[in-house]
């Protein structure tokens, strides 16, 4: 798998190194020096395609002017069989690189024989990685936060997939602690006001008061009728919770099936307390030192693990000793386990019993205070949380509607659920917007925009190109000509700035999914689609591709083909459909 524009930028380092040894060979410029220029691409392709900076960078060490050392270079470049034709010496010594017909062909080439697999690389080397995202509670419906996190999960995991990584998706189901104690005594008090009336039993604060709440009381009243008043108050809500999740973990798994994630394992918090393995790891970190008692409590000594971890990420000791650093209390006085302890377990699960290199978790924004904490515990195990723990943090969406944000659901009073806005917008829509932007940038999502069907809704707008494409391929195949193959295309005739500028879009696609990678930031596949649908509507608008010259329309139509193959390729990595048809 070939990326061609990293494949270019390589060969003009080499082509400009073989041109300084000949010209140092012939006395022309100093030998034996090792000079380190950079090659850039110009803003201005009037610039050329490549910029090399040789000249200037060995201008010190050769004792001579940077024009001077390039024209030596330009005099003994050999361009013959290499993806340039045109060499031109710029302002003050940068080689300005034209690209030739041979490179041109080449990406039309690649694109044909790796097909689906187009852009795909190896930059991962097979490493294991787990991605663990939405991970929601599973005490009500999935909203907002949720389905921006789940898309940004899922197409992270596929471009980490495509750029060499052996990746697991995973949710983590949190069945256990404060959260599933609140959840069954909010079921039992609406139980309980169903027969004995509202005014009748007191419903608690804190408690949750969806109406999603209310119908799992109902549902648990007319399966189990109204006997469970008499049981024992721990009986009642263990069963309640129990009965909760039944319903409740299901109805996720149906509304994340809709919203096309899978995942590889649903990954249960109570079986890390079940199994002893929350009390092992706490004992584990009390054995290396990391913890104390106090009031009754086991806390870890998160200070000391803070301090030495931002020590050793270069911070001053004056810097640290400024920080505002708390402990944790990792087993409250009534013996149980907090979730912070849990989590240090699931985290030590994920890279020491299941061998992952990396755990790449999707987090809100708010938990942004707890990322050096559970990195801090995992160093203390001697797992390099560090490095190997990587925290995705995602900020929040606003959702607009006639230009006014939209805050409550009609039909709980509670934040927007997913299975409400995917009533209302098509699922392609909804998993373009959610991964439109940045994870670090707060996402306007625009309801109004995502229905619209014209050039100013981005994801219409690259369908639009693909089914486009797909008309045109067709009614051509009708008038009897039919998509050539790469060899039998000559590239060379592609000379129009539209058709080279389309070219330059197809082969980005590698290079933008290494840097996704790199950057854990799926969005970048948005904004390329878009960037390549404008190019193509702008090769479109100006290139009729059943022209009389048959090797142009035969060129013209191959690379109007190509682009359709790569907008498939790139809106499939962002689990969105490209219709034939729109």
């Amino acid at each position: 798998m070939s990326n061609l524009i990293q494949a270019a930028k390589q060969q003009v380092a080499e082509l400009t190194q073989r041109a300084y040894e000949k010209a140092a060979a012939g006395g022309v410029l100093p030998g034996g020096l090792e000079v380190k220029g950079s090659v850039e691409i110009p803003k201005d392709a009037s610039h050329g395609d490549y910029a090399s900076s040789f000249a200037m960078a060995g201008a010190k060490a050769m004792k001579m002017a940077p024009r001077a050392i390039a024209q030596a270079i330009r005099d003994h470049l050999e361009l013959e069989g290499s993806f340039f034709d045109q060499v031109e010496i710029a302002g003050p010594g940068f080689l300005n690189f034209t690209l030739g017909k041979r490179w041109y062909g080449q990406v039309l080439a690649e694109v044909e024989a790796e097909g689906k697999r187009y852009g795909a690389s190896d930059v991962g080397h097979g490493e294991k990685v787990m991605v663990e995202f939405v991970s929601a509670n599973p005490t009500g419906p999935m909203h907002m936060g949720n389905a921006r996190g789940g898309v940004l999960g899922d197409t992270l995991a596929n471009v980490l997939s495509m750029t060499g990584y052996d990746v697991w998706k995973e949710f983590y189901v949190n069945d256990a602690g404060n959260q599933i104690h609140k959840f069954a005594m909010s079921i039992d008090a609406r139980y309980h006001q169903l027969i004995l009336g509202e005014e009748n039993f007191p419903f608690p604060e804190d408690g949750y008061h969806g109406d999603d709440i209310r119908e799992l009381a109902a549902a648990f009243r007319e399966q189990h009728g109204d006997g469970w008043l008499d049981k024992p108050e721990e009986e009642r809500q263990e069963a309640m919770a129990r009965y909760g999740l039944s319903v409740n973990v299901p109805k996720m798994k149906e509304d994340l099936r809709r919203y096309k994630i899978e995942y590889d394992e649903w990954f249960f918090e109570s079986t890390l307390h079940e199994s002893g393995y929350v009390a092992e790891t706490v004992g584990l970190l009390a054995d290396k030192g990391w913890t104390y008692e106090k009031d009754g409590a086991l806390w870890l000594d998160t200070t000391a693990l803070l301090k030495e971890k931002y020590l050793r990420e270069g911070k001053t000791q004056e810097q640290v000793d400024k920080l505002d650093l708390k402990d944790d209390v990792l087993r409250r006085a009534n013996g149980f386990y907090t979730y912070f302890a849990a989590d240090i377990a699931y985290h030590r699960n994920k890279l020491e019993e299941r061998g992952f290199s990396k755990a790449i978790n999707i987090w809100g924004a708010d938990h942004h205070g707890h990322v050096a904490r559970l990195q801090a515990a995992l160093d203390g195990l001697g797992l390099d949380g560090s490095h190997r723990l990587v925290i995705v943090l995602m900020q929040l969406v606003n959702l607009l509607q006639d230009g006014q944000p939209v805050r409550m659901s009609k039909r709980s009073g509670k934040a927007i659920a997913l299975h409400d806005l995917l009533d209302e917008i098509s699922v392609d829509a909804a998993r373009y917007f959610f991964n439109s932007r940045s994870s670090t940038s707060p996402l306007d999502f625009d309801l109004d925009l995502a229905v619209r069907e014209d050039a100013d809704n981005p994801v219409y707008y690259v369908q639009y190109a693909h089914a486009r494409i797909c008309s045109m391929v067709r009614k051509m195949a009708e008038e009897g000509v039919h998509v050539p193959a790469a060899a039998h295309v000559d590239a060379g005739l592609l000379t129009e700035p539209e058709e080279k500028a389309l070219l330059k879009a197809l082969s980005e696609l590698p290079e933008e999914l290494r840097l996704a990678a790199r950057d854990y930031d799926p969005s970048r596949i948005n904004r390329y689609l878009v960037e390549l649908a404008g190019s193509f509507h702008r090769f479109y608008n100006t290139c009729r591709c059943m022209v009389d010259d048959a090797a142009l329309r035969d060129a013209r139509l191959k690379l109007a083909d190509t682009t359709r193959a790569v907008l498939a390729s790139g809106l499939d990595i962002l689990g969105v459909q490209a219709p034939e048809k729109m």
